[in-house]
C-alpha cells in the first residue's frame, strides 16, 4: 500500500482542512466583498496605478512616454531619445504578455536581455499590436507604456535568467498575509510570471528569507536553469517591501490585492503593478494555504506600520503598543501565522 504522505492528489476535504483556498472562494469571499468595482481601474490599468502611487509618494519606475494613438508611432524615435534601456508594456495587459524589455542598443537596433535584436520596424509593430489590444484584458484598445528598466539588487544576480525577479505580496485588509519571490527562466522568456514558466519560492514574512518553491504548479527546490537552490535567499529591504505593499492596498482602496514589487539596486522597493485578482499558486510556493492567514487577520483595522509588524511577528513592539493602547490583535502571544501547519 502506498504511503498517503506521498500521494500525488488530495480529496477536497483534505485541501479545505489544509487551508487551501480555491478560485471560487477567492472570488466570492474576498475579491467581490473587499474590492469595490470603482477601484478596479486603479489596478487593471498600470498607467493609472502609477499615477495613484506617485500621488501617494510610493516609488514606481519612471515613465518615459505613454503612447495612445497609432499616429504617435511616428514620434517613437523622439520619445525614446538615446536611452539604451527601457521597458515597453501594455497598460491593461495580464499574465506578463506584451512586456518587451530592452537592455541595450547599438545605433538604431535594440537588444533584449537574451540577445534578441529588435529593429525599429519590429519595435513599432510591437507597440502597434499593443495599442490594438492584442495583450490587453478582453482584447480592448490599449495604451503602451515606455518606462525605466529596473536594475535588480545584486543578491538576485545568480538566480535571475534573462529578466528581473519580482516579489508578489498578497495584502488583505491592509495586512501582508503571504509573499513569494518570482524568478524568470528561459521558458518564461525573461518574465517573472508563473503562467509562462517562471519559478517562485515562498518568503517567510518574519525574516524575509525564501523557502519551498514552485514551477509549473509543481513543487521544486532549485531553479530549473541555474541549478541554484531557491531556499535561503534573504530579500533586501524586506520590511520596506511589506510597507510598500500595504500602502498600495490603501491607495487603491482594495481590501484584497496582489502587489508586485521589485527591489531596485538604487531605489529599494519599487512597485511594478497591482493585481485585483491575484493567483493562488502562491500557496504551493509557501507550502501552506491562504485561508488560515486571512482568518487570522480577520476584521482587524491596523495602520500600515502595525500591519507590517503583525505580518512580521514583531511581538515585543506589539506587546508594548498593545499595553499602551489596549489593542488586542493577537500579537502578544504566539504569532497567528506560526499556528498554520504546512501542507
Amino acid at each position: 500500500m502506498s504511503n498517503p504522505r506521498h500521494k500525488l492528489w488530495a480529496w477536497p476535504w483534505e485541501l479545505r482542512r489544509a487551508g487551501i483556498m480555491g478560485v471560487n472562494t477567492r472570488n466570492r469571499d474576498f475579491i467581490s466583498r473587499c474590492n469595490p468595482r470603482r477601484s478596479f481601474p486603479g489596478a487593471d490599468d498600470k498607467a493609472v496605478t502609477k499615477e495613484i502611487c506617485t500621488a501617494r509618494g510610493i516609488a514606481v519606475p519612471e515613465t518615459y512616454a505613454i503612447i495612445e494613438r497609432l499616429g504617435d508611432l511616428r514620434k517613437l524615435p523622439e520619445l525614446l531619445g538615446t536611452r539604451p534601456a527601457f521597458v515597453v508594456k501594455p497598460a491593461r495587459g495580464s499574465g506578463g504578455r506584451g512586456v518587451l524589455v530592452i537592455e541595450r542598443r547599438r545605433g538604431d537596433v535594440f537588444e533584449t536581455a537574451k540577445g534578441e535584436t529588435i529593429s525599429p520596424a519590429k519595435l513599432r509593430y510591437h507597440v502597434s499590436a499593443t495599442l490594438s489590444g492584442l495583450y490587453s484584458l478582453g482584447g480592448h484598445w490599449d495604451r503602451a507604456i515606455v518606462e525605466q528598466q529596473i536594475l535588480p539588487h545584486p543578491v538576485f544576480h545568480d538566480l535571475a535568467v534573462g529578466g528581473t525577479p519580482d516579489i508578489r505580496i498578497i495584502v488583505y485588509s491592509g495586512t501582508p498575509v503571504m509573499a513569494m519571490l518570482r524568478l524568470p527562466t528561459r521558458a518564461s522568456k525573461g518574465r517573472a510570471n508563473l503562467h509562462q514558466g517562471a519559478v517562485a519560492a515562498g518568503i517567510d514574512l518574519g525574516t524575509g528569507r525564501t523557502f519551498g518553491g514552485v514551477c509549473r504548479a509543481r513543487k521544486t527546490e532549485i531553479h530549473p536553469d541555474t541549478g541554484q537552490p531557491l531556499a535561503g535567499v534573504t530579500i533586501p529591504h524586506w520590511k520596506g517591501a511589506l510597507a510598500t505593499a500595504a500602502n498600495v492596498s490603501q491607495a487603491l482602496g482594495m481590501g484584497y490585492v496582489g502587489v508586485d514589487v521589485v527591489v531596485d539596486a538604487r531605489q529599494g522597493p519599487v512597485v511594478i503593478e497591482a493585481n485585483a485578482r491575484p493567483g493562488l499558486a502562491i500557496q504551493i510556493a509557501n507550502c501552506t494555504g491562504l485561508r488560515p492567514r486571512l482568518t487570522a487577520v480577520g476584521s482587524q483595522r491596523l495602520e500600515t506600520a502595525r500591519s507590517v509588524r503583525f505580518a512580521c511577528h514583531d511581538r515585543a513592539c506589539a506587546q508594548q503598543e498593545d499595553s499602551a493602547q489596549g489593542v488586542s490583535a493577537g500579537l502578544g502571544g504566539p504569532s497567528p501565522f506560526s499556528r498554520i501547519k504546512p501542507i
